[in-house]
């Protein structure tokens, strides 16, 4: 299998997009701005999406399905809402085309088709939720309501990278109603640290978590929470993001409910969400120039077992041997494939698991199976070694263990040593230009500097760290005073 992959050394994004294709994750679509996820690739969001689902249901939520279009008026209901995303809206204005009488064989929209009330194709679900929301709220015995959605969105794109920018994305949204600020609060914040748990025990890439700015915080939030990782090309990429929203729907969608003395009070909210866009942090922060690297735990595929013969008896033979070791694994939970197929050899068999990121694979032969052992490749290090059979799922498993804690680590020491704090705006545009990663610097906290910052360096505050020290200091691009510092980068 030949690889061609563009180095990452030698041009970052084009390295990306070369593995996005020829790992078989995804594919561009004839319709701008979207991609078509292969089965390799929604293999991997299903393993994602089950592993959230679960730690969602854990904490008390539930799965539910709202309208894809958005009637225009509900859309405006809430202002900050529907400007933050006015610029990214698809909109429905008619229902019906008709045969072009000019033009045979073409259709036109049907100018008696035109709608009513245009509808906006979902780009987020507050409007559509929090309208529905006032016939389901009317008592404090009714909250909290704690419900998720996964679903898919359009946020309008004309320019296409796989996974990390479409018009078209599969995401999970929640969304919740609450009694006092108090439990939105730790609603909105507890929802932060499952996420924060599911990219770094799960993706194996950490996190930073933190406040955005008002300037970066979702439209019609009154907090918004984020987690921030580091690509290995020193960008950063929003993991997920949590957000309070205050009363800011309630009052919109006139959501209130009879507290225990009987008086009518406004419900408190939150909504929070991850997307198909975890698949690019994935991709992006752990990778190398030969293909994937998957942790073990949402790996489609997690072992393969690739026989090495001549001739049928011998395939036989080392198919008889391979299936028992199948068995074996698949009694630890641990996914495997045999193949055993006739349309490769085993060296570009090799290279294709190792392309799709395969955490293990096993080459077994004849002398292998007469001397009881297999030879192990792990895939995040290129390492070999030859195993006896005798426990060999035992081994695997703790194999499979090791490598996730290992992409960890890995991908853990590389942020750190990409946190940078600087104190002088020549010192922030060596380090941005010439090292990248995370800058830590003060700010003077005026939506103005941010903006300048923005304009003069293409860099973001990515956050406010949770527990940030508070620290005296000088904002790196007007002097004047700060009291902490925040983290900058480039973004994605």
């Amino acid at each position: 299998m030949a690889k061609e992959l563009t180095a990452r050394a030698e041009d970052y994004a084009q390295w990306y997009n070369d593995l996005v294709i020829k790992a078989n994750l995804a594919d561009y679509s004839a319709v701008r701005g979207c991609m078509v996820i292969k089965p390799y690739g929604y293999a991997l969001w299903e393993n994602m999406r089950d592993a959230l689902d679960r730690m969602f249901k854990a904490t008390g939520h539930v799965n539910a399905y709202f309208p894809l279009f958005v009637p225009k008026s509900l859309f405006e209901a809430e202002e900050k809402n529907a400007e933050g995303f006015a610029k990214e809206c698809a909109v429905v204005t008619h229902y019906r085309l008709k045969t072009d009488t000019e033009k045979p064989g073409k259709l036109m929209v049907d100018p008696d088709a035109k709608l009513e009330e245009e509808l906006v194709v979902r780009p987020t679900s507050e409007a559509i939720i929090w309208n529905t929301y006032k016939n389901w709220i009317q008592s404090y015995r009714d909250l909290p309501l704690l419900i998720n959605q996964w679903a898919n969105v359009v946020r309008w794109e004309m320019r296409t990278r796989l996974f990390l920018r479409t018009a078209e994305f599969l995401w999970q949204e929640g969304h919740t109603a609450h009694a006092t600020k108090e439990e939105a609060l730790e609603e909105t914040v507890k929802m932060l640290n499952v996420y924060a748990d599911f990219v770094e025990n799960w993706m194996a890439v950490p996190v930073i978590k933190g406040v955005k700015t008002p300037n970066e915080r979702f439209a019609g939030a009154e907090d918004t929470y984020c987690i921030e990782a580091l690509m290995q090309d020193g960008k950063a990429l929003q993991a997920g993001t949590s957000h309070f929203l205050g009363q800011n729907f309630a009052k919109a969608f006139d959501v209130k409910f009879s507290d225990k003395e009987n008086k009518l009070s406004y419900v408190w909210a939150t909504s929070w969400g991850v997307s198909t866009r975890l698949i690019g942090a994935l991709v992006m922060a752990h990778s190398d120039d030969d293909g994937l690297i998957l942790p073990p735990k949402i790996a489609p595929l997690q072992v393969v077992i690739v026989p090495i013969y001549k001739g049928d008896e011998q395939k036989a033979l080392i198919a008889e041997k391979a299936l028992q070791i199948v068995h074996q694994l698949q009694q630890k939970g641990i996914s495997v494939k045999f193949d055993d197929s006739e349309n490769a050899r085993p060296g570009w068999k090799f290279a294709q698991y190792e392309m799709q990121g395969v955490p293990v694979r096993l080459a077994l032969g004849v002398r292998d199976i007469e001397n009881n052992v297999v030879e192990v490749a792990r895939r995040d290090t290129k390492t070999k070694e030859t195993v006896s059979l005798n426990g060999i799922d035992v081994h695997v498993e703790k194999l499979l263990a090791n490598i996730q804690s290992s992409i960890y680590e890995k991908a853990l020491a590389y942020r750190n040593a990409h946190i940078t704090p600087v104190n002088t705006w020549n010192e922030f545009m060596d380090v941005l230009e010439n090292k990248g990663g995370f800058i830590s610097a003060h700010w003077d906290g005026t939506s103005e500097t941010e903006e300048k910052i923005k304009e003069l360096s293409k860099a973001t505050i990515r956050c406010i760290p949770l527990n940030n020290p508070k620290e005296a200091g000088q904002c790196i691009l007007t002097g004047k005073p700060s009291t902490q510092r925040v983290l900058f980068a480039r973004a994605y």
